[in-house]
């Protein structure tokens, strides 16, 4: 189901899903949608999840590989893997991570972003020796919004992502982090 979901909203969007829709696609009947999701948008949190554990995990298996010269790297990588969602996983280019539907859609207490740059935090620290301080997390909450927006940016004025915008967020980004590296340490 949650495949027929990804599928329908890169078709039609958020607005257009529906259950009834969604069962058909799935080819199931609609209380089998019903037995595991109250509405569309349980059914677009469970994606959203999905595609968050994958980005997760993608992170996970990425920044520790030891290809990082430094730790602001490690957000290039989360950029790179960001901008390979987009172009390779469905419903994800309009999802994001689930901020079409409620900012707060994977944690009801913190924005979606915050979330992400929590995790990205963590493997930083763990991994590559960011140092653990109010200031680095504030860096890179700041890091993950500023290239989210710029992202979106990109996927919006091309379908694969305009390259010179991509460029041009990873610039932005690392400019900032060196910059902020030296409040941060």
């Amino acid at each position: 189901m949650l495949d027929a979901c990804a599928e329908l909203i890169d078709e039609v969007g958020y607005d257009g899903l529906s259950t009834t829709l969604l069962a058909e696609r799935a080819g199931v009947a609609i209380g089998s949608v019903y037995q595991f999701f109250p509405d569309k948008r349980a059914i677009v949190q469970a994606l959203t999840l999905r595609n968050v554990e994958a980005y997760l995990e993608r992170l996970a298996d990425r920044i520790p590989a030891g290809e990082l010269a430094d730790w602001w790297d490690g957000v290039d990588a989360a950029i790179e893997e960001y901008i390979e969602l987009h172009r390779s996983v469905p419903g994800f280019r309009t999802l994001h991570f689930g901020d079409v539907v409620d900012v707060h859609l994977i944690d009801p207490d913190r924005d979606n972003n915050a979330v992400i740059a929590d995790h990205l935090t963590e493997l930083l620290i763990r991994y590559h020796s960011a140092p653990d301080s109010t200031k680095l997390r504030f860096a890179l909450v700041i890091a993950v919004e500023a290239a989210d927006a710029l992202i979106k940016l990109a996927f919006r004025r091309h379908p694969d992502g305009d390259e010179s915008v991509l460029k041009e967020a990873k610039v932005l980004v690392r400019g900032y982090l060196q910059t902020a590296s030296t409040d941060v340490y």
